[in-house]
């Protein structure tokens, strides 16, 4: 008699598998993630491809032979930023985003621009007929013929199709939706996944043919399927932004051929997405002028300083408990420095309700903007306007002393090709820093200087 077919349970989130159904992962601690899938004896990835592991023979580093690295633009240079300066062959790329945030349009518009260079594309569409995707490419003026597209979920069948096309560079959309018929799951399973990624993966660097994957994301944000996805990949990026908000912000989350600092500014039009080159100008376009809580910072996103506006505002609280919502920085840190307001300034911010938000939707993670969270806050609660012409940069330490921060040179060469006259900054810069006829420069060692500076 034929053995039945033995099952696991595999956990959606993290692919941990246990003999029996559980409630909640040990694992990654997600409560009902448990899916039952059939175990499989032998893995058709492994069948497939064991015999060619098998046959690679360990080379010396220094026999390998180093060609120039050649990267294809795809015409879009806030993308080609974001990727390390142009698409490298043989790469995987992840991009993962919320629904109707721009993925599969931005993805269509960098194939169209590489099809215009010359190269022969594929866009393999497991949610589109062929159909929808012509209309669509038709609004955004992407039609080539060197532009080819197919409506495909069967994992062998996109193989064959590659193999027998030839493309340059292949878009894969959406990876959730791709299905290996030697797997027994159902599309966009833990298995489904990580086995249609590493065939995807191994084609890639054999061939070196660039693959981009569209991946889902999950309501807390992150790329559905297995933490693994983002380690078999070389680029992670994450299109982040508000569907109700004309602007997109491209960022790598992991490069292994460029920076994870890079981001890329879009502005989503009837025909796609279009480039901001200018992102500062577009983020101080509707700022209010003499507006009490509203102050100007510099900010690094790899080698591209950005002017963003912080706003803050304090108000008294009617409840035991001050509430601390914040918007586009990191929540610990601003509570951090409240607390320092707190002792060093004798503001009485405890009793204060302290609502923060970074206009146009960006998020600062950096240090450099902690003299602006101060200098928010405190605007906010005195009732007094920062002069619309100042810069505010400086790291605050928790004894309250503004210590210095990097590229300060490059940061205030883009205040004033923005306008900006002063800047208030940390006094060690200011000592290091070459005397600039065209801003008033103040240096400042502590918060208590800095607020009487700008009050």
């Amino acid at each position: 008699m034929k053995k039945p077919a033995k099952t696991i349970f595999v956990c959606q989130s993290c692919g941990y598998q246990a003999p029996k159904w559980m409630g909640k992962c040990p694992d990654c601690g997600n409560w009902d993630a448990f899916a039952e899938e059939r175990q499989q004896s032998l893995s058709p990835l492994g069948r497939s491809l064991s015999p060619s592991l098998a046959n690679s023979d360990p080379v010396p580093i220094d026999a390998i032979e180093l060609e120039s690295e050649s990267r294809w633009l795809t015409g879009i240079d806030e993308f080609d930023r974001v990727l390390g300066g142009g698409v490298v062959p043989g790469t995987l790329v992840l991009i993962g985003g919320d629904p109707g945030i721009g993925k599969s349009t931005l993805m269509l518009q960098a194939l169209h621009g590489l099809a215009v260079n010359g190269h022969r594309v594929l866009y393999v569409s497991g949610e589109e007929s062929v159909r929808q995707i012509r209309i669509r490419s038709k609004r955004l003026g992407t039609v080539s013929p060197q532009l080819l597209v197919a409506a495909e979920v069967e994992l062998e069948t996109i193989l064959q199709m590659v193999g027998k096309v030839k493309p340059t560079v292949v878009v894969v959309d959406s990876i959730q939706t791709m299905f290996n018929s030697e797997l027994t799951s159902a599309p966009g399973s833990i298995s489904q996944v990580r086995e249609s990624t590493v065939r995807l993966m191994l084609m890639a660097k054999r061939s070196a043919i660039p693959i981009f994957l569209v991946g889902h994301v999950t309501k807390e944000g992150a790329i559905a399927g297995p933490k693994l996805l983002e380690h078999m990949v070389d680029t992670v990026l994450y299109f982040e932004g508000d569907r109700n908000h004309v602007f997109r912000i491209l960022r790598a989350v992991k490069n292994r051929f460029g920076s994870t600092n890079e981001i890329g500014v879009f502005e989503m039009k009837g025909r796609g997405l279009e480039e901001v080159g200018n992102p500062s100008a577009v983020f101080l376009a509707e700022r209010p002028t003499d507006a009490p809580g509203s102050v100007v910072t510099a900010s690094m996103e790899g080698t591209r300083p950005i002017l963003v506006e912080i706003q803050a505002l304090a108000s008294s609280s009617s409840f035991g408990t001050a509430r601390r919502t914040i918007l586009g920085l990191d929540q610990n840190r601003v509570s951090l420095l409240v607390a320092v307001m707190e002792k060093k300034l004798g503001m009485h911010l405890l009793g204060h309700d302290i609502f923060m938000n970074v206009a146009g939707g960006v998020k600062i993670d950096e240090p450099a903007v902690d003299l602006g969270i101060v200098a928010a806050v405190a605007s906010s609660f005195l009732d007094k306007s920062i002069p619309d012409s100042t810069l505010v940069l400086g790291e605050v330490g928790l004894t309250g002393e503004v210590r210095g921060i990097g590229q300060i040179e490059t940061r205030i060469a883009e205040a004033r090709k923005m306008g900006f006259t002063r800047c208030l900054l940390p006094q060690s810069n200011h000592k290091r820093l070459a005397k600039d006829g065209g801003m008033t420069i103040a240096g400042i060692g502590n918060i208590a200087q800095g607020i009487e500076t700008l009050f």
